[in-house]
């Protein structure tokens, strides 16, 4: 999928008939308090291989080859802490389990909006951009 700003990104269909091992995710932490969502998650399947799912500035949903970044310190504006256990959201809940599909959605203006993953046992999550946030859903 062709955002016009961040490009095609890579194609997250190559987690089809692989297992989800782990889930990496960072949040961002201001005046002792956690967003209630994650700013990226990075999905690392059977093999090894890693996907970003992120947001970009114009609204699109980013899917990349990208390892997961360390955490940092934003002074006054709090920090981005980044781990495998730091917080809640359905990707946790598919750990061990084999994705089954993976359809993407686009608008040829925005580039991808929302991105559905699904698993053998019948659960899936989709991701997509809210008013600027990463928000997952199950």
């Amino acid at each position: 999928m062709l955002c016009p700003l961040h490009g095609a990104g890579t194609d997250p269909t190559r987690l089809v008939g692989r297992t989800l091992s782990r889930v990496v995710a960072s949040w961002h932490i201001s005046d002792g308090e956690r967003s209630e969502a994650p700013l990226d998650v990075w999905l690392i399947d059977s093999i090894g291989d890693t996907i970003r799912i992120t947001t970009g500035s114009d609204q699109c949903l980013i899917v990349e080859s990208a390892t997961p970044h360390e955490a940092y310190d934003m002074g006054e504006w709090g920090r981005i802490e980044v781990g495998e256990d730091l917080g809640d959201h359905p990707f946790l809940r598919h750990l061990g389990e084999t994705v089954a599909s993976v359809a993407e959605f686009a608008l040829p203006e925005q580039g991808r909006t929302h991105l559905e993953i699904g698993f053998l046992d019948g659960g899936r999550v989709r991701a997509d951009c809210y008013e600027g946030d990463l928000r997952l859903t199950r």
